[in-house]
Order: C-alpha cells, then sequence, then structure tokens
C-alpha cells in the first residue's frame, strides 16, 4: 500500500507542475479534505486550484527533495521556483523559491487528507516583508 500511496500523491504532484487536474479522481478520494490555509477544500477544489496555479505561475517548477510513505501516509519536502505573473501579490516578473512540507493522508490508496506547511520566511523575503534584524550594536545602544 506504501508505493500505492506514492505513485498517488506522485500523480498529484504531476497535475500542480502540468496544470492538467485530468487525472486527480484515480489519485484522491471523492470525500477529500484539504486542510491547508485553515480552509477545507474538497476534491473539486483541488482540481481547480491547479488550473488556477497554472494561470498564476505558469512556469512553476516543483522538486521533490524528499517522499517518504507508509501504509496510512506520505511526506514530501517540496521546493517550488518560478515567476510571479504579478497576481500572487509578487510584481511581475518577481522570482520566487520557496519550501514546502506536504502531509497527505491515504486511504485504500488515495488521498483522503492533505495540509501543507511552507517556509513563510522565504516567501516574506521574496515579497519584501520580512523585516531586518538590527545589528547587535544597534540593539545594545537601544536598552
Amino acid at each position: 500500500m506504501a508505493e500505492k500511496n506514492l505513485k498517488s500523491n506522485q500523480i498529484v504532484t504531476k497535475a500542480f507542475e502540468t496544470g492538467d487536474p485530468s487525472m486527480i479522481d484515480s489519485a484522491v478520494a471523492a470525500d477529500f479534505v484539504d486542510h491547508t490555509d485553515g480552509r477545507e477544500t474538497n476534491r473539486d477544489s483541488l482540481k481547480a486550484m491547479i488550473g488556477m496555479m497554472k494561470k498564476m505561475m505558469p512556469d512553476m517548477k516543483t522538486e521533490v527533495i524528499k517522499e517518504v510513505g507508509d501504509n496510512d501516509y506520505v511526506f514530501t519536502l517540496m521546493r517550488f521556483s518560478g515567476t510571479s505573473t504579478g497576481e500572487m501579490g509578487m510584481p511581475k516578473g518577481t522570482p520566487y523559491d520557496f519550501h514546502a512540507t506536504q502531509v497527505v493522508r491515504f486511504k485504500d490508496g488515495k488521498a483522503v487528507e492533505h495540509w501543507e506547511y511552507t517556509q513563510w520566511q522565504e516567501m516574506q523575503k521574496m515579497m519584501g516583508q520580512m523585516t531586518q534584524q538590527p545589528k547587535k550594536e544597534e540593539a545594545k545602544g537601544k536598552k
């Protein structure tokens, strides 16, 4: 079952890379719930998100750094990179490069739940929102 779970997980990753959700039904259960961003979405909204992501990030590249799975879960450390079209809150043409951990629970070889944990510091830095830490000398002088 672990191999089937890994294969299903790879189908979903490929769908995001290509923008083609046609294989999702073979890898994701009808009662699928995505817990990412605090919103619970289903398989149909996952398919819509694949199309939206391809539109917003047409040159997005995904790199699986490490993927491990068992009979119930697949954990994937991923790297996403590409160029903003201006629809993600970053100026058009801005490169992005960030890491995320995907956690997917499986039942009978199909994804039933998903959580994503993004390296937000990387996102904030790309978007110019990360505040710079004061130098040690500056911090000491403000006591």
